[in-house]
């Protein structure tokens, strides 16, 4: 186990020293479980005989309704896990010390050496008594415009905390809530950009490139990808099933690509545009492995839902290489990330041509180029491609 950090103990002999370095030195500090454990360590080294902390923090991350961080005594860092949307509905919510606080309690405190046939009836106290803990207190952290979220507090002193202790703790509660919401709202903003407009765009417009016609070139081979009659389906299946089926399809394609370096930039309606920035030198062959494994994964997903009787679903992918311009285009008051250019119409015109041509994937020669040899790739012809003065040599990859 990791050793405490180094704190010096001279600067840490009562609770208003431990306010003071929450409130005034921990602005350079980005990660809130890193404020989190040096907090704990520090209320130690004040006199406080914390033994075990955690704090619970709603996120809603659009996986995960929030996190929980975990500090025990002797660890340098807190413990971090996720907590699903479905958390209320289970055991370890229920009756639990964050039921309570949710449900309007300012204050959780439970006497841990006491017979436990007389105290409350949840497996995190009989955890925390098999631990040797005393004590515990739980309180709601409280955020602006009502978000309520929990820290809590244990001890394995003999006689728990005394009032001292109680009134010390509690007086981190409103300077714990500012420097936690702080960085909720920045993990807030960054999990809402990546969520709608990719990490990499995301991490752009956190640096502030959000004026109109702000950007840069970008070499990259660009995918884009369509499903096949999706307007018939929209129109004949009932909504809730349309949405299911678009987010089967949108997982199968996603995944592969965000798993090999692949950026989505936007969703339009059943179809996605993504990039692979040259920058990468496996740029392209990555790209093909994402390719391939999405395939798979359609096969996957059209098995499962031939078994409740849904028509498999069949898309166009087309692929091409070349410069794009990356940045925001737009009105002046609303923005998008994206890509533009005459590589990104090729891409465009490729999955067009999928459906004509029979192949669920269509290579540009330029692309093809970066991975001939590497891979089987099926030459089509030479072929017009619409907005271009030349035919167009194409390739097949069946993954």
């Amino acid at each position: 186990m990791d050793a405490p950090p180094n704190i010096d103990p001279v600067t840490v002999h009562s609770d208003s020293d431990v306010v003071h370095w929450l409130m005034n030195d921990t602005r350079d500090e980005r990660f809130l479980d890193n404020i989190f454990a040096e907090l704990c360590v520090r209320l130690q080294r004040a006199g406080i005989p914390v033994k075990r902390a955690t704090l619970h923090i709603l996120i809603h991350h659009p996986q995960w309704l929030g996190a929980r961080f975990m500090w025990a005594d002797g660890m340098h860092d807190a413990e971090i896990a996720r907590v699903g949307y479905d958390v209320r509905e289970r055991s370890e919510y229920i009756g639990s010390p964050a039921n309570e606080l949710q449900d309007g309690a300012t204050e959780v405190r439970e006497n841990l050496e006491r017979d436990p046939s007389l105290g409350r009836k949840h497996a995190v106290y009989d955890e925390m008594r098999a631990k040797g803990l005393t004590d515990y207190v739980a309180w709601p952290l409280h955020h602006t415009l009502g978000k309520r979220h929990m820290v809590t507090f244990a001890t394995d002193r003999r006689g728990g905390f005394d009032d001292a202790d109680i009134a010390d703790l509690s007086k981190l509660l409103p300077g714990l809530a500012l420097v936690s919401e702080i960085r909720v709202k920045n993990r807030l903003a960054r999990t809402l950009l990546e969520t709608y407009v990719g990490s990499h765009a995301g991490e752009l417009i956190l640096a502030g490139a959000t004026r109109r016609g702000s950007g840069t070139t970008v070499s990259a081979a660009i995918l884009i990808c369509d499903l096949r009659d999706f307007t018939r389906i929209s129109d004949n299946w009932p909504r809730d099933d349309v949405i299911d089926l678009l987010n089967g399809y949108f997982d199968a394609m996603s995944e592969p690509i965000a798993r090999h370096g692949g950026e989505i930039l936007k969703f339009i309606g059943d179809g996605l545009l993504a990039i692979f920035p040259l920058s990468q030198p496996s740029a392209c062959a990555d790209l093909l492995h994402a390719v391939a494994e999405a395939r798979q994964a359609m096969v996957a997903l059209n098995e499962k839902n031939g078994e409740t009787g849904r028509a498999p679903l069949n898309y166009g992918i087309g692929v091409h290489v070349g410069d794009v311009m990356y940045g925001n285009i737009g009105s002046r008051t609303r923005l998008d990330f994206t890509v533009i250019g005459p590589a990104v119409n090729m891409a465009s015109r490729l999955e067009s041509l999928t459906k004509q041509l029979g192949k669920p994937v269509l290579l540009s020669r330029a692309f093809a180029d970066f991975v001939k040899g590497d891979f089987d790739l099926e030459r089509v012809g030479e072929y017009p491609v619409r907005g271009f003065n030349d035919p167009i040599e194409l390739f097949a990859y069946h993954g």
